[in-house]
């Protein structure tokens, strides 16, 4: 898994490719909250993730409560895979994918 974030001004956009499973969540949390105090806006763009686990769906919890705070969260091309996830569990109706 890897994730190239981008800053312009409060917008952040984090690209994640790969997985987000149990083994690769605990960087992702890092690598997403560390300065994310200054951010109004997250772009999360999953053109590249191929899976997300259910401890990656508690680090889009988690991210989302964060951003409830300080501004707004969106998921952007999310694939047919991940979007399934996000159906069967609910999470479509509480993120905003696009």
């Amino acid at each position: 898994m890897t994730i190239n974030k981008k800053l312009e001004g409060t917008k952040l956009t984090a690209t994640v490719t790969g997985r987000l499973d149990t083994t690769t969540t605990p960087q992702a949390d890092a690598q997403l909250k560390d300065g994310i105090d200054k951010v109004t806006e997250l772009v999360l763009d999953f053109k590249g993730l191929d899976y997300i686990s259910s401890s990656g769906l508690r680090l889009l919890l988690s991210l989302q409560k964060i951003m409830n705070k300080q501004g707004s969260m969106k998921i952007t091309n999310v694939n047919e895979t991940v979007n399934e996830i996000f159906e069967v569990t609910g999470f479509s109706d509480i993120l905003t994918v696009e």
